[in-house]
């Protein structure tokens, strides 16, 4: 009896201290589903019935090959995902780390709604991915949010706000994972926070899609460190298991043009010189062509060309300027918009990476 009571003891201590790792969430690729009893056709009818999750709305359970009318629903990853239509929603509790931060990445793919978003949630706070541009020709797409946890426990949630002539419509939900976030500082080596992009979101292994950063993601919880995403269409994630990098195991692809923007502003000494610089390539996934990327440091730029193979490869390139005020605002993009050239329909463009910004040594 005393050793039973050892036991739990030991149980107990290890449930309080456990907290979640990296990768997928429990149950995060649906492929444990409801039982028949609490189904009616595709729809998951007990709020409970899916394992690890909790629903509310009109939430299907969706089979891969599953058709409506005459489209085709295609499961990413295994044989089920999850259809949020009007008002629905997907939630689990999480425990974490109070106050570190957690980047969610889950893949979303548009079915009949013309102008689908999503409302991801980790209380307090919250945000709108808008997911009506399709990046990729497979329809699916993966998409990355951020947070700092304010308590052990997280309810993370994802809701369909849209209201629909068919209660049915909305996006499918598979692969939900989250990854913690380790923010680097500046360093004597690089004024520049994550210059290399090594922090980021969770990728899901044979994801050769990259991990999209929405855009409007302001510094603060962005699920890329460091960066800001100012501009109206998202950029994308990628990592060397599954794409060519200039240096290291992470970077990012401006995908779609000017609308495609990175930034983070700096601390700058007026007067003072300085040296931005940085690797320009592409990802080795049939982008190819002539490419342009703009780098601003202030009022400063410089616009680098690379001929693009789409078999890999990089430029070095740099700017040097003198700083006019005690913040500095480091930006980039693509000036032109790119398609793969083996389906022409998946958005792509130039790789940066290794991005670094150090103050230029007195000749």
């Amino acid at each position: 009896m005393r050793g039973f009571a050892v036991l739990v003891l030991i149980q107990s201590i290890f449930h309080v201290t456990f907290c979640f790792e990296d990768g997928l969430l429990p149950n995060g690729d649906f492929e444990h589903g409801p039982s028949r009893s609490d189904m009616k056709g595709t729809q998951v009818m007990n709020s409970k019935a899916i394992p690890n999750w909790e629903i509310s709305g009109f939430v299907e359970y969706i089979p891969s090959g599953h058709k409506q009318g005459d489209m085709l629903l295609v499961v990413p990853k295994g044989s089920f995902a999850v259809r949020l239509g009007n008002e629905a929603s997907i939630k689990q509790s999480v425990k974490v780390a109070k106050g570190s931060y957690y980047a969610i990445t889950f893949s979303a793919a548009r079915t009949c709604a013309q102008d689908e978003r999503l409302n991801v949630s980790a209380a307090p706070h919250h945000g709108v991915l808008p997911i009506q541009t399709v990046y990729s020709s497979s329809g699916w797409d993966l998409y990355s949010w951020a947070f700092k946890a304010q308590a052990e426990y997280v309810e993370i949630v994802i809701h369909n706000p849209g209201v629909e002539e068919d209660s049915a419509c909305g996006p499918l939900i598979d692969g939900v994972a989250m990854r913690a976030l380790f923010p680097p500082r500046p360093t004597n080596k690089n004024i520049l926070k994550n210059g290399g992009f090594e922090e980021g979101p969770w990728v899901l292994p044979n994801a050769s899609s990259g991990v999209l950063i929405p855009p409007n993601i302001e510094d603060d919880h962005s699920p890329l460190p460091g960066w800001i995403v100012e501009s109206l269409k998202a950029v994308k994630f990628i990592d060397s298991d599954h794409f060519s990098v200039p240096q290291g195991r992470r970077a990012v692809e401006l995908v779609a043009g000017k609308e495609s923007a990175i930034a983070q502003v700096v601390r700058t000494i007026p007067g003072k010189t300085y040296v931005l610089s940085f690797a320009v390539g592409d990802a080795s996934n049939a982008c190819s062509g002539s490419m342009v990327v703009e780098a601003f440091a202030g009022k400063d730029t410089v616009k680098v060309p690379y001929e693009s193979k789409g078999k890999g490869g990089f430029k070095r390139a740099s700017l040097r300027f003198v700083a006019i005020s005690n913040r500095t605002r480091i930006m980039f993009f693509s000036t032109f918009y790119s398609m793969r050239s083996d389906d022409f329909s998946s958005l792509c463009g130039p790789v940066i990476d290794d991005v670094k910004l150090l103050s230029a040594r007195k000749p």
